[in-house]
């Protein structure tokens, strides 16, 4: 038999990956339709490994638009396969895919009854993040385990992590992440959700649910006992750039009227200037978190505006708690928690629309200690 090799995935492999997927995993498999798209994904790459020319097994890598992080979405190894090192060496092949473009980070989920792959991502450097009950479709719970593949360590995650439950709770939902740090991680309920949205939202009638803006997020972050501060690049009122409808604009107005008088009533500190890079690096030295404004459209494909949570750096990136978790298209928390945002990238979305809007909302305070 010729020596292994592995090379990346081609339409044509779909029947031995589809042969291999059923035998190997009794649910919860990747169907042929998803090996077809994700093969010609740009923000994934599949690869099989070949010996007697036929394909062994397969790895899949999934990167996310705007981060260092790449997740192994599935790794697996034709029955009768097994003890030949086929598993380790395309366990090696998608950390070398993931340097390649330029991710530090390679996360994954396994069965917590898979005790050989257990065992392999063990010996192999990775370390356990996490456990998630009843991930499987048959019940079975996933471990989460996570390698840094080069670079400075990573900051160690103090702040809890929250999945946004509605399209428009972003911005409700980093604020409930920095209650969980700062306050209870009894805030961390989707009731909560929409009640800090429903407080914090800049209008909700006429067209559908609206957003949240800094001074909303700030006025309920300081009445749930937060020590918040504003950072806005423009005194101007936000998010009317594509608004026509005259009586939208002004409902949407008066909302942010009430917001700005509040926190000025609450002795909140409002900055009218846009934070920098250094300044946001500067805060989560001291221990702070910053809900921070970025645009939707390298994150998540959509020309929104969008909030995350900044809450870590590691000299070369800005780590962020994304709320969007897109499901539709197989990412998990994995993928959306603790996101590395090298810091070239991290400048260049955490700003929206036409006039390059810079908003923040700096919430201080002590770790909570249980």
């Amino acid at each position: 038999m010729s020596a292994p090799r592995i090379r990346p995935a081609t339409i044509s492999d779909i029947d031995a990956l589809d042969a291999i997927e059923t035998a190997v995993f009794p649910g919860d498999r990747i169907s042929r339709r998803s090996f077809r798209t994700l093969i010609d994904r740009p923000t994934a790459e599949t690869l099989v490994i070949e010996a007697g020319g036929e394909i062994r097994g397969y790895a899949m890598i999934l990167f996310r638009a705007g981060a260092a992080l790449a997740r192994l979405y599935s790794l697996a190894v034709a029955t009768g396969e097994a003890g030949k090192g086929y598993g380790r060496a395309l366990l090696a092949a998608a950390e070398t895919a993931a340097m390649d473009h330029d991710r530090i980070l390679l996360r994954l989920e396994v069965r917590e009854d898979n005790a050989s792959a257990i065992n392999l991502y063990k010996t192999t450097g990775y370390r356990n993040i996490g456990r998630v009950a009843e991930y499987y479709a048959d019940g079975m719970a996933a471990l989460r385990f996570e390698k840094l593949l080069r670079g400075p360590e990573a900051p160690d995650v103090v702040t809890p992590f929250y999945e946004q439950t509605a399209d428009f709770t972003c911005g409700s939902a980093c604020l409930l992440m920095a209650l969980a740090r700062f306050r209870s991680p009894n805030f961390l309920d989707p009731l909560w959700e929409i009640r800090l949205w429903r407080e914090a939202t800049t209008v909700f009638m006429l067209s559908g649910p609206g957003g949240c803006e800094p001074f909303g997020l700030a006025m309920v972050a300081r009445e749930h006992g937060l020590e918040p501060e504003v950072w806005c690049s423009t005194e101007e009122m936000l998010f009317l750039e594509t608004v026509r409808d005259p009586e939208k604009r002004r409902v949407m107005e008066l909302a942010q009227t009430d917001f700005r008088n509040r926190v000025s009533e609450a002795g909140t500190p409002v900055h009218y200037e846009a934070f920098t890079l250094d300044w946001l690096r500067a805060r989560l030295a001291e221990g702070h978190v910053a809900i921070i404004l970025v645009s939707g459209y390298l994150m998540m494909g959509k020309k929104v505006p969008h909030w995350v949570l900044a809450h870590g750096d590691d000299g070369r990136h800005i780590f962020v708690h994304d709320p969007w978790v897109e499901d539709e298209v197989g990412e998990t928390v994995a993928d959306a928690a603790n996101i590395p945002v090298p810091y070239a990238v991290f400048d260049r979305i955490a700003r929206f629309g036409r006039s390059g809007l810079r908003a923040a909302v700096l919430i201080k305070g002590n770790l909570l200690h249980v």
